[in-house]
C-alpha cells in the first residue's frame, strides 16, 4: 500500500484548488441564490485539460490516473456540489462508460470530443416512475430499418440544457424485463429531443438539473450502446463510475464545513473564550476529521482498484454510501457550530447542508447501499464478471 500522492497530483490539487478559489468561491453564493449555472466554469474546466482527467490521452484526455479523478472532485465541491456533479455526469457517467463499453468509431466520434470539453456528455437513467427501480422505467426504443425510434421522458437529469451527448436507457424488449434495457447515445441536435429545467429545488440550486424528453427520436443503430439488453449491466456499471466521484465530492463538502468552522471557531468568542475552546464543539470538529480520514481512505481505495482494472461495485458502494452520510453529518454540524449565523446566507454552511442532501439520495440511496453491503456480507450478492471492464491505468 502507498498512501503518498504523486508529485503531479500534488501540482493538480493545487491547480483545481486555486481555480476554485478564483472562479468560483467570489461568486457562488450569488449564482445559488439566483439559481444560476455558469456554463463557462466547463469551458475554463476544459481548458485546464480536467473535463477528461483520467481519459487516456489518445482519445483526447489528460491521462491521468482515476484518483486523480478524485482529486479534482474534492477540490470542486469545496466551491459547490454543482461543479462536481457536473463533472461527475461528464465524466464519470458518460466518458467513462464510453471508454469502457463504446466501439472504436463511438469513441472517435464522442469520446474525443467530450476528454477535450468540445462536448458536454449527460447521463439519462431515472424516469418520473423509476429511480431505485430501474425495471419500472416506461423510454421505449423500437427498431425500424437502421434507426431506432426511441419515446419518453428522464427527470433530474443534471446538465440537461447543457449537455450536447446524452446516454439513454430505454426497452427494446418489456418482456426481457432487465434484459431488455438497452443504452444509446443521443445527440440534443436529434429531432424530437428537448429539455427542461427543474426549479425549486432545496440544494444544488447553482446546477442545471431537469427532464429530457424523446418524441420519435430517430436514433441511428451506430448508437447503441453495446449489445441489445446490456443496458441494464451498462447503467450499473456507469453507476460504479458515478459514485465514486459523488463519494470524492463529498469528501470536499466536508473540507469546506473544516474550513468554514475552523475560522468561525477562531474568531467566535463565547464566554469569554474562542468557541473552539469548547468541548462539545471541539467533539463536532473531531467528527468531521474523522468522517473525511475515513471517507478518503475508501474513495481512494476504490480508485486504486480502478487504476488495476479491477471491478470495485463493493468497495464503490461503501464508499459513496459512507462519504456521503459523513458530509451530511458535517454540514449540519457546521450549522450548530455557527448558530444563528449558521441559519442565514451570510455564511456558506447553510448552503452546504442544504447541498449535502442529495446525494444521500440520487446514485443509490442510503438505504440501497445499505442493503447492497449486508448482502455482500451474508453471501447473497456477488458480482458477475463483465463483458467489458473498465482498462486499467496505463501510468
Amino acid at each position: 500500500m502507498n498512501f503518498d500522492f504523486s508529485d503531479e497530483q500534488i501540482l493538480l490539487r493545487k491547480t483545481v484548488k486555486d481555480f476554485v478559489d478564483r472562479e468560483i468561491m467570489p461568486f457562488i453564493g450569488e449564482w445559488d441564490a439566483k439559481g444560476y449555472f455558469d456554463k463557462n466554469i466547463l469551458s475554463k474546466l476544459a481548458d485546464l485539460g480536467l473535463m477528461g482527467v483520467c481519459i487516456p490521452e489518445n482519445y483526447g484526455g489528460s491521462g491521468m490516473d482515476y484518483n486523480s479523478l478524485a482529486i479534482v472532485c474534492e477540490e470542486l465541491e469545496r466551491g459547490d456540489t454543482a461543479f462536481r456533479t457536473a463533472v461527475s455526469v461528464h465524466t464519470g457517467l458518460n466518458s467513462m462508460t464510453l471508454l469502457q463499453w463504446g466501439t472504436e468509431e463511438q469513441k472517435q466520434k464522442y469520446l474525443v470530443s467530450q476528454a477535450t470539453g468540445k462536448k458536454i456528455g449527460a447521463f439519462g437513467l431515472t424516469e418520473p416512475g423509476a429511480g431505485s427501480d430501474v425495471a419500472s422505467l416506461q423510454s421505449t426504443a423500437k427498431r425500424e430499418g437502421d434507426y431506432y425510434v426511441l419515446n419518453g421522458q428522464k427527470t433530474w437529469i443534471s446538465l440537461c440544457d447543457n449537455a450536447d451527448h446524452f446516454l439513454v436507457f430505454a426497452y427494446t424488449d418489456k418482456n426481457k424485463k432487465h434484459n431488455g434495457i438497452s443504452a444509446f447515445i443521443v445527440e440534443r441536435t436529434m429531432e424530437g429531443f428537448s429539455s427542461k429545467a427543474t426549479k425549486g429545488k432545496l440544494g444544488i440550486r447553482a446546477g442545471n438539473t431537469g427532464e429530457l424528453f424523446f418524441d420519435q427520436v430517430k436514433v441511428p443503430k451506430q448508437n447503441l450502446l453495446g449489445n441489445e439488453g446490456d443496458g441494464f449491466k451498462i447503467a450499473m456499471a456507469a453507476l460504479d463510475n458515478g459514485r465514486f466521484t459523488v463519494a470524492a465530492g463529498a469528501c470536499g463538502q466536508i473540507m469546506a464545513c473544516l474550513e468554514s468552522c475552523v475560522d468561525y471557531c477562531h474568531n467566535r468568542k463565547t464566554f469569554g473564550k474562542e468557541i473552539g475552546k469548547h468541548q462539545l464543539v471541539q467533539q463536532m470538529i473531531a467528527k468531521m476529521e474523522a468522517g473525511l480520514q475515513m471517507s478518503r481512505l475508501l474513495v481512494y481505495r476504490a480508485g486504486e482498484l480502478k487504476n488495476k482494472g479491477v471491478r470495485n461495485t463493493r468497495e464503490t458502494s461503501l464508499a459513496k454510501w459512507q462519504a456521503c452520510d459523513f458530509a451530511n453529518q458535517a454540514a449540519d454540524d457546521a450549522v450548530q457550530i455557527h448558530g444563528a449565523y449558521g441559519y442565514s446566507n451570510e455564511y456558506p454552511v447553510e448552503r452546504y447542508l442544504r447541498n449535502s442532501k442529495a446525494p444521500v439520495i440520487y446514485e443509490g440511496t442510503r438505504e440501497i447501499h445499505t442493503i447492497m453491503q449486508a448482502e455482500y456480507v451474508l453471501g447473497y450478492r456477488k458480482d458477475k464478471p463483465l463483458s467489458q471492464i473498465l482498462p486499467a491505468w496505463r501510468g
